[in-house]
């Protein structure tokens, strides 16, 4: 039987939606507990599939299916939750995996804009800086990660915390936009995964009459079902793609302490380990995979923003000190404000393209907690929560 509460955390800037079951059961009684805010989600995306990537609502509804076969496939678990939120949420299933593919439907239909002569969107605009450091770089001998996360503001009011524990005893907490399953965050197994968008010239729609590759937002989920790095490694892997994705990963110092970032692209992935006791990321391709970055079509702040969090932590990582608040210091960094880390609307952007740091995330692998601040976090204090039910 699933138990599902929606509580709201004075110190937190969002819901949170705690639920626990078998797979089906967290998803209904997710869907129950945020069914306002998904449905509030639902008609955001519909209309910039509509607007921004030209699908009508049986092309979206059609996408979606497709995606729900891929899903079913490879994460069979993953699918049965999703059915789960459709069926509590009261929303079409359809729409519901369409939601979860909404990096695909939106910039993965670059052939499309290009044959009408459409403006390509910015990769950079989707923004995010994330941060990983071991616990032999840390004061206090943890592993940590972090991440701004940079998206459209208008996102800012559909978005929750989700905390699911399974039948098998495994507890997640993950920042996610209502109707999806996950984005930053960390298990009990102290498995953590943050998240950059990237883009390619492989990026494209998938053709519905075949199988499409494995979401975007379903790969978050997968990685944070996951018991070990390593298996979270084997789940992200598996399947094809259509659209591509930066993921840092990372396990708690006592189970040995180890950080891999890997950069997903459809057909390829390239990795890339701690130097120094440091990893960090933006939104533009640093391995050398045999692909065109998008980003080389547009600049930004991406170009400048891993480069810069790395040098802001150099020293304190060098003799082992880097703490929370070090974290917090670079999540709120205004170098070429307002493009920058902590980053600020630019009213000079068309609306659609507009992004800012909706929310910042901290994850404490060892200690098994979460801090969340509103963004952009330099006028916002961070709140903490445990994994506890």
């Amino acid at each position: 039987m699933s138990t599902a509460r929606r509580i709201n955390h004075s110190d937190l800037p969002v819901p949170l939606v705690r639920v626990q079951g078998t797979p089906a059961e967290c998803g209904r009684g997710y869907g129950a507990a945020a069914r306002d805010l998904v449905v509030a989600n639902l008609e955001f995306y519909l209309s910039r599939f509509r607007d921004e990537a030209g699908l009508d609502a049986a092309a979206v509804r059609a996408a979606g299916l497709a995606f729900r076969e891929s899903t079913r496939r490879h994460h069979p678990r993953i699918a049965e939750m999703l059915d789960g939120v459709a069926e509590g949420a009261d929303v079409r299933v359809d729409e519901i995996y369409a939601l979860n593919a909404r990096t695909e439907l939106i910039y993965g239909n670059r052939r499309v804009r290009e044959a009408a002569g459409a403006p390509q969107p910015d990769a950079d605009a989707g923004g995010c800086t994330a941060v990983g450091v071991l616990g032999t770089h840390t004061g206090n001998g943890h592993l940590l990660l972090g991440q701004n996360w940079d998206w459209h503001p208008d996102q800012r009011d559909v978005m929750l915390l989700l905390a699911t524990r399974d039948e098998r005893g495994l507890t997640v907490l993950t920042l996610t936009e209502a109707g999806m399953l996950a984005k930053t965050g960390l298990n009990s197994a102290g498995v953590g995964v943050c998240v950059n968008m990237l883009g390619c010239d492989r990026d494209g729609l998938p053709d519905v009459s075949v199988e499409p590759g494995v979401p975007y937002h379903v790969l978050l989920r997968a990685a944070l079902e996951a018991d070990s790095l390593a298996e979270a490694l084997k789940a992200v892997c598996r399947g094809t793609r259509n659209s591509s994705i930066n993921l840092l990963l990372g396990q708690a110092a006592e189970a040995g302490g180890e950080l891999i970032d890997l950069e997903m692209v459809p057909g390829d992935v390239g990795w890339s380990h701690p130097v120094d006791g440091l990893i960090t990321h933006a939104n533009h391709l640093e391995t050398a995979l045999p692909v065109y970055d998008t980003i080389k079509d547009w600049g930004g702040s991406s170009l400048f923003r891993s480069a810069r969090a790395r040098r802001l932590l150099a020293s304190k990582a060098a003799i082992g000190k880097v703490g929370d608040h070090d974290l917090v210091v670079l999540f709120r960094d205004h170098a070429s404000r307002p493009q920058s880390i902590c980053r600020h609307v630019d009213e000079r952007a068309p609306l659609a393209e507009r992004s800012e740091t909706v929310y910042s995330v901290l994850l404490d692998l060892d200690d098994r907690r979460f801090g969340i601040a509103a963004g952009p976090p330099c006028m916002h204090r961070y709140g903490w929560l445990d994994l506890a039910f």
